[in-house]
């Protein structure tokens, strides 16, 4: 009963001046500008803070420390940052929903996270061996998923479900310009020290404008949790499909569009060296150039169709052909091991991924189970995001050890062809077509 009076609650724009709109409610009036675009510098250096070390840093560290096992290093470091990943988001989420201080639910963990996550990127700068490495990675992925997990809330909190299309579109451009950003400090930057250094300093400039322009709600006392309860908060992570089909469908077509967008992206510096034949003194700045090429098709499109979902009031279709794209960018990649055919291959993922990234946002926030666990219920769908990252390294690394071991170059042509990098490929896009496919079992969404 409280949740449903809360829920039909007045807007803030609407009340009386003694009256706010509660936190549980559903907004119905578009955020000021000034917000969105708060949000979306915070979110360019959470997803710097990522990317950065994902896309260069940590493969450059794992070689420098042992180059003969660069493989095995960088899948053991990053599995352990996702398998943190994929425990700190929703538990994260989930502190963040019940959080009862007066600046709000969101703003202490997005603040709190940037932080936490400077601190260890500057940890990480001084990691000279791979026991150190893992913890420091370890230390990122807790304290930017904490970051996330609020920053991702922020938007159904904040965000009408008719504009979330144009606002996932927003972010999905300012995810872009992270990964971009990150990727170009450490490609830049000239030593691997340095590209953490710059990285974090980013990280927590970039956070600031939200810190002091959140406009975060803090709970009523009557929407407060009750009391806390380790049994009752554990089980509470827990969404049931059959109650929650829909949330269940939505969980599944991510973490399968992922896992394919994860195998197609983690090693990319390795297969442009050992598959497409990129000298290794070069191969950094072409991981950066075809980021770079990505980013800007991505941030073409996100908007556009983020905006044109919005107008139609569809979200099921874009999905599903952005899935498709993204499915055969990977297997461009795995087919045509050359340098044209990777430049293609940025292009299509750039397309694929961008409609994917605003369109299926959007969707998601409108199978929430409900308004009083978002952050929680967001971050066991971004569990979605990150278990991939678990998988896929292990999944490429053993595919690549296996295919290796049995003979995995041939010759076709004059030109080396390696068939374990064309398996690991052709795993992700078979990943990322059966992702599009269970977008269809979805009923609550057009």
């Amino acid at each position: 009963m409280l949740r449903t009076a809360i829920l039909r609650g007045v807007t803030a724009d609407a009340s009386p001046p003694t009256l706010r709109r509660s936190a549980l409610a559903e907004p119905t009036v578009d955020p000021p500008a000034r917000w969105v675009a708060s949000i979306t510098l915070a979110s360019i250096g959470l997803w710097a803070g990522f990317f950065g070390p994902i896309q260069v840093l940590l493969a450059q560290q794992a070689e420098a420390i042992d180059a003969s096992n660069k493989k095995e290093i960088l899948a053991v470091v990053l599995g352990l940052g996702a398998l943190t990943s994929v425990i700190c988001n929703p538990v994260f989420g989930a502190f963040s929903d019940r959080t009862t201080l007066r600046l709000g639910r969101r703003l202490p963990w997005v603040a709190g996270g940037a932080a936490g996550g400077a601190l260890s990127l500057l940890l990480l700068s001084v990691a000279d061996n791979v026991v150190v490495m893992a913890l420091a990675w370890c230390g990122v992925q807790a304290t930017l998923n904490a970051m996330l997990a609020a920053v991702t809330a922020t938007v159904p909190d904040q965000v009408p479900v008719h504009t979330r299309g144009r606002v996932g579109g927003i972010l999905a451009v300012a995810q872009t310009l992270g990964v971009v950003g990150g990727t170009g400090i450490a490609s830049a930057t000239g030593s691997i020290a340095a590209g953490y250094v710059v990285i974090a300093v980013v990280l927590v400039l970039l956070t600031l404008p939200y810190s002091f322009g959140s406009r975060d709600l803090a709970l009523a006392p009557e929407e407060r949790p009750a009391p806390f309860d380790w049994i009752g908060f554990a089980k509470a992570f827990w969404v049931s499909p059959r109650q929650h089909p829909d949330f269940a469908w939505a969980w599944i077509t991510r973490f399968l569009v992922n896992l394919g967008n994860a195998l197609g992206l983690l090693y990319l510096l390795y297969y442009l060296q050992d598959a497409v034949g990129i000298a290794k003194d070069e191969a950094d700045d072409r991981v950066f150039l075809l980021t770079a090429i990505y980013g800007a098709v991505l941030m073409a499109t996100a908007v556009v169709f983020g905006v044109w979902s919005d107008r139609v009031g569809r979200r099921k279709v874009f999905v599903i052909w952005s899935g498709v794209v993204g499915a055969v960018a990977t297997l461009t990649l795995g087919v045509v091991q050359t340098w044209p055919a990777a430049l293609a291959a940025a292009v299509l993922l750039g397309i694929g991924y961008g409609i994917y990234t605003a369109v299926d946002f959007a969707m998601i926030t409108q199978v929430l189970p409900g308004a009083e666990d978002r952050a929680k219920d967001l971050g066991v769908i971004n569990i979605a995001n990150a278990l991939p990252q678990v998988f896929a390294p292990i999944i490429a690394g053993l595919l690549l050890i296996v295919v290796d071991a049995a003979g995995g170059a041939t010759e076709t042509g004059g030109d080396a062809f390696s068939v374990g990098y064309f398996v690991v490929y052709a795993s992700a896009f078979a990943a990322a077509i059966l992702g599009s496919v269970f977008v269809t079992r979805i009923r609550s969404v057009p």
